[in-house]
Formats: structure tokens, C-alpha cells, sequence
């Protein structure tokens, strides 16, 4: 079996759906769906919508950190 892009498994979510739209900071469905039960008959992932996670900033170091 084909490995996908993010893994057999993608959980169903509006954010990277291929039928969804940004307005302003609203995410809408453009066929008027919701999601029930964890699941949207309609649902279809769209890899370039997935908005990838940050990582955290890294501490600042200074020189005596690194001296013995």
C-alpha cells in the first residue's frame, strides 16, 4: 500500500479541505457541509491548504553556557 503525503490517516478538518474557503478569519464550506462525527461525506484533502505547525523558538545562549 502507497504511503500518502501526511500518512494513511488524515484527520477530517475544514482547514485543508479542497471544498472550503478563508473569508477574514471564517473558514467556509462552499457546498454547505459540517462535519458529524468526525466525518464530511465530501471531504477531499488538499495538501497545499495544510498550514504547516511552527516549531518553538530556541533558547539564548550565551558564552558561558559553553565553557567547562
Amino acid at each position: 500500500m502507497k504511503k500518502k503525503l501526511f500518512g494513511n490517516y488524515i484527520e477530517t478538518s475544514c482547514a485543508y479541505c479542497e471544498h472550503s474557503k478563508i473569508n477574514g478569519n471564517l473558514q467556509i464550506c462552499t457546498l454547505n457541509r459540517t462535519i458529524k462525527n468526525g466525518q464530511c461525506k465530501k471531504f477531499k484533502y488538499n495538501p497545499i491548504m495544510r498550514v504547516p505547525l511552527t516549531s518553538k523558538a530556541l533558547p539564548k545562549f550565551n558564552k558561558d553556557d559553553f565553557s567547562i
